[in-house]
């Protein structure tokens, strides 16, 4: 039974990976703009397939939701960056509420400390990197989407460190839009950081879903 389930579902991550390192190394290549928006897209987009095979449930609903939404939002911003920001958002949301109805029933002072730090830390930084309101406000949908991740009851370090890697990048990003020039580690690290914190965040809320709803 674990055997067929294996050879059913992990294409759909080793797919989801090929798409993305694949993106990776030719997202400057000149094969044509509407095919890399679709290999972007794909990396997440395969994680939500896979997400969507392997849970059931109004939760695992809800994760396919947040990675499609995500998936979405990495080719919108190809050609709106606002339009993309606000996907991502939706996207932020939808996290949210997902890690909510799974709330850890105890903390300890140090989870709820990093807890309230990304809360409250990454609007405040994302402000600091681009000295612009609109996107600190997007980047308070980031720090409580991180924020609940970390307090969840999912695997604190796949999901919650997946949740921090998912705002490092997007800081990377936000640092090319105001005053500091770090270039060229953007460039290189925004894409990698993203990916492995969706990877991340995908399989360990699948493996605390199926545990608790093993496949028929």
């Amino acid at each position: 039974m674990a055997k067929t389930a294996l050879i059913e579902h992990r294409p759909w991550l080793l797919a989801s990976v090929a798409a993305a390192c694949a993106y990776y190394f030719l997202w400057n290549n000149p094969i044509g703009e509407l095919w890399l928006i679709l290999l972007k897209g794909a990396g997440v987009g395969l994680l939500a397939v896979y997400a969507a095979r392997r849970t059931r449930g109004l939760d695992g609903a809800i994760l396919v939701l947040v990675l499609s939404l995500s998936a979405a939002a990495d080719m919108v911003l190809e050609l709106d960056f606002q339009l993309g920001g606000a996907i991502f958002a939706g996207s932020h949301i939808a996290a949210v509420v997902l890690y909510l109805r799974n709330r850890r029933e105890v903390l300890t002072q140090s989870q709820a400390l990093l807890g309230a730090a990304l809360l409250v830390g990454a609007p405040a930084i994302t402000y600091l990197l681009t000295l612009d309101m609109l996107t600190s406000v997007y980047a308070i949908t980031l720090g409580a989407m991180a924020s609940t991740a970390w307090t969840s009851r999912f695997p604190r370090y796949r999901v919650g460190v997946g949740a921090v890697l998912f705002v490092l990048s997007d800081w990377l990003i936000f640092s090319r839009m105001g005053p500091f020039d770090l270039s060229p580690v953007p460039e290189i690290l925004i894409w990698p950081l993203y990916f492995c914190g969706q990877l991340m965040i995908a399989t360990g809320v699948v493996q605390t879903l199926r545990g608790e709803h093993p496949a028929r």
